[in-house]
């Protein structure tokens, strides 16, 4: 399975999207940007898409009103070990409130992974950030046995925010 993005304005992914009925496409966007996911087995229908590779995944796409990405980058000789670690996750997050879907991707270009985790709302993600579940999948984080402390991170990750638009018609 792959994701691919593509960001532009929001008419013009709003026409991407309406003529393309039948695709998995999620709509989002922020303050600053409108986005288009688009999750497929086949190549993307976008012109110029952020290809990823999905590692992981569970929940729907369509299910999601509140996107968290983290975008991770790793350097070339740590991605077996960050992908090592992501595929032993805890997988608590399931089974939290407000959860529809998680996607784990692994970068076709680039060295920057994302962990995309979609919600209900902005409150569920932050209900999560402050369990015991999310206390327990990070527990690793800042020990010897977490990846933070290996070097395989070149450049700070950074988390990104998008909200579902509901005006196509």
């Amino acid at each position: 399975m792959n994701l691919y993005i593509t960001y532009g304005t929001n008419d013009y992914l709003a026409k991407i999207k309406k003529d393309h009925p039948d695709k998995n496409l999620l709509h989002m966007e922020n303050a600053d940007t409108t986005v288009l996911f688009h999750e497929t087995t086949e190549q993307s229908i976008f012109n110029e898409p952020k290809k990823y590779e999905v590692l992981d995944s569970s929940g729907e796409l369509s299910n999601g009103l509140y996107a968290v990405l983290n975008n991770i980058p790793v350097t070339e000789e740590g991605k077996p070990l960050f992908e090592k670690r992501f595929s032993e996750r805890a997988r608590l997050i399931e089974n939290e409130p407000g959860f529809s879907a998680i996607r784990v991707l692994r970068p076709k270009n680039g060295d920057t992974y994302i962990i995309l985790t979609l919600w209900e709302n902005e409150q569920y993600f932050k209900a999560w950030q402050e369990s015991k579940a999310y206390e327990n999948a990070h527990k690793k984080r800042g020990t010897s046995e977490g990846v933070d402390k290996h070097s395989i991170f070149p450049r700070p990750s950074y988390v990104t925010t998008y909200s579902l638009i509901n005006n196509e018609e």
